[in-house]
């Protein structure tokens, strides 16, 4: 059985509550289509979140890689179709704060997906579950541990789906915001669990 390595973050900036773990735990161990999913929690940290996806990628070997992230005020599903050479953004959860170094300094300015995102958002959107592709994952950890991802798979040489996902708020989240829009639990869960399915 082939091997699908699925990650999530920890909590962080005023989001005290990470959806994504709670996919993550749920879809752990779990065996989707061709894969067996192991699921692994990211720190919210510049300096260490993306050695963690590097660890995680050469020590399981996986088959596919998928990282999520949640991005609270969005509404839909939206699979990322570029990581870009930049870090950026808010203070991490360690304090650090970017100002838009690059994440490696020989690497390329951009790194497509290699997921199949139309395919995830057309089977998503037939199944009654709102998505659609984003063309930025920003310059904050999402993108960090995309990029990191995928440039380390480039440099295997290994030709494996890879990429990342941002999902909504749940509710329980959204409950604290007062003002964001947001799914349940098991409906950001059954989306994710759909995503997979479309990897061959």
């Amino acid at each position: 059985m082939k091997k699908l390595l699925l990650t999530g973050f920890e909590p962080f900036l005023d989001f005290t509550i990470n959806p994504t773990m709670s996919v993550v735990d749920d879809l752990n161990g779990k065996h989707i289509n061709e894969y067996e999913v192991v699921g692994r929690v990211l720190t919210v940290d510049f300096k260490s979140s993306g050695a963690e996806m590097l660890e995680h990628i050469r020590s399981e070997k996986p088959d596919a890689v998928i990282a999520l992230g949640l991005a609270g005020g969005r509404y839909k599903i939206t699979p990322e179709r570029i990581a870009v050479n930049c870090n950026d953004g808010d203070r991490d959860n360690s304090g650090n704060l970017p100002q838009g170094e690059k994440i490696m300094e020989d690497g390329p300015d951009g790194l497509f997906s290699t997921l199949p995102i139309r395919e995830i958002v057309e089977i998503l959107n037939e199944t009654g579950y709102p998505a659609d592709i984003s063309n930025t994952a920003g310059t904050y950890l999402c993108n960090h541990v995309m990029y990191q991802a995928l440039f380390e798979l480039k440099q295997q040489n290994k030709a494996v789906p890879a990429g990342f996902i941002h999902i909504p708020a749940s509710h329980e989240l959204a409950i604290q915001h007062k003002k964001i829009p947001s799914w349940s639990q098991n409906d950001l869960t059954k989306a994710i669990e759909i995503s997979i399915e479309t990897l061959s």
